[in-house]
């Protein structure tokens, strides 16, 4: 692993974003699952408990009062506190997301989160061929039940995304996939991309030249899906793609630019059913254990957090004029080759040895009603520079120098249909 350099590393932005792997016990047999998820009667003996796990939520909240916390697994449904666990989360002012397979969520049961205050749940869907998905996921009748999830969330008007996992045998999915998610309801299609680690180290990733075709049909649908955000996971050179087919439009992460971008590290981090602290569940080398340091600790000082915010790329990735803008993935070259800072191999792209490209910031000199930033500060941390950059451009467009709380329930609906984006739980006081 390549270790910081000798200038200091920057200040460490609080996380949006923590992903806390609560259990290894799974009813599934993925073959892509970076957990090397166990299919167990009970939970391994070093599974945090619940009095732990809520500690830890306590050390989020300090550290980032904001955060979106997303409680997966394994199978997080199989773990008997997870309601308990998701009500501790909310009642400190986190944002609760539920990620899971789906097999055991009913209407009785997405009540019951939504009454401990779960915002939202991801849904793991990886084909429209009930066949196909059974095999990836190994079990049969999979599908089936993943379906009648999405119906239980529809159905009690909970908001879930999609999660859909590209790989060469499914890839020319991708397109009807997007008109599933959206005639769905789904709020949000993540596509992800395979980092092999895990089981995933002997299943098959996709060839490059199919992943830069999907890359640039996701840039075409996060600018013109007006009721779906898709958004690639674990895919920077989306950045790089969405810069070189429209080099003259704006790079700004209004446009959904960011959705490959990788936050590992610097605003993402991921704890494992032991407390381990890792930069990502592709990134395995501890950054700590929170049976031993608190998670500020660890996310103030540990190396490998210090190496992802002063990043020193090898390779391609250190020569490529969209390092800034893309910088590949991380956690490819750190698994096939132990060297963090190596170029990423799935990436097709020789630098051109051009100028540096950095992302488009907007100018400044827009305005905000009171009202308006009221409503601003229920928006989730993770997400609030979005809306805000959305919000200022669709008001500099209209010749205005003010946003309003009309301008914002006007690009939600837009966005999202007659309901709002999910927000934070309120405090008192908030509009």
């Amino acid at each position: 692993m390549t270790e910081p350099g000798p200038t200091s590393p920057p200040a460490a932005p609080a996380p949006w974003l923590v992903a806390f792997n609560l259990t290894r016990r799974c009813n599934l047999g993925c073959a892509h699952c970076y957990l090397d998820a166990a299919i167990l009667s009970e939970g391994a003996a070093d599974e945090m408990s619940t009095g732990e796990v809520c500690a830890a939520l306590d050390d989020l909240a300090r550290l980032a009062p904001e955060a979106m916390v997303v409680l997966t697994g394994g199978e997080p449904l199989l773990r008997r506190d997870l309601e308990d666990i998701a009500a501790h989360a909310a009642s400190r002012g986190l944002m609760v997301v539920v990620g899971s397979n789906g097999l055991l969520l009913d209407r009785a049961r997405v009540r019951s989160l939504a009454g401990a205050g779960v915002a939202g749940i991801g849904l793991s869907l990886d084909s429209l061929d009930p066949a196909r998905h059974d095999v990836f996921r190994g079990r049969r009748g999979a599908w089936r039940k993943t379906m009648a999830a999405i119906d239980a969330c529809r159905a009690e008007g909970m908001a879930f995304q999609l999660h859909f996992s590209a790989t060469d045998e499914n890839a020319e999915e991708v397109e009807p996939m997007i008109a599933f998610a959206r005639e769905s309801g789904a709020m949000v299609l993540n596509v992800f991309f395979m980092v092999c680690t895990g089981r995933g180290e002997k299943y098959s990733d996709i060839a490059p030249d199919r992943y830069e075709a999907v890359l640039r049909r996701l840039v075409r649908a996060a600018r013109e899906e007006t009721g779906l955000m898709v958004r690639a996971k674990c895919a920077p050179h989306f950045r790089r793609i969405a810069a070189q087919m429209d080099p003259d439009r704006e790079i700004t992460v209004a446009h959904g630019h960011d959705a490959g971008a990788c936050i590992a590290g610097t605003r993402y981090a991921r704890i494992t059913p032991d407390g381990t602290v890792t930069p990502c569940p592709y990134m395995e080398e501890p950054a700590g254990s929170l049976r031993e340091r608190s998670l500020a600790e660890i996310w103030r000082d540990a190396p490998v957090f210090a190496a992802l915010r002063a990043p020193r790329l090898e390779g391609r990735c250190g020569a490529c004029e969209y390092g800034r803008l893309c910088g590949g993935c991380r956690a490819r070259p750190l698994a096939r080759d132990g060297n963090l800072m190596g170029e990423d191999f799935l990436c097709g792209y020789r630098p051109r040895g051009g100028a540096v490209i950095r992302e488009f910031l907007p100018p400044g000199g827009i305005g905000w009603t009171p009202e308006a930033e009221a409503r601003l500060r229920r928006v989730p941390g993770f997400v609030r520079s979005v809306v805000r950059r959305r919000a200022e451009e669709h008001v500099r467009a209209h010749g205005r120098a003010r946003v309003t709380l009309a301008d914002l329930t006007h690009l939600a609906a837009r966005r999202f249909g007659a309901a709002d984006p999910p927000r934070r739980p309120g405090k008192a006081g908030d509009a």
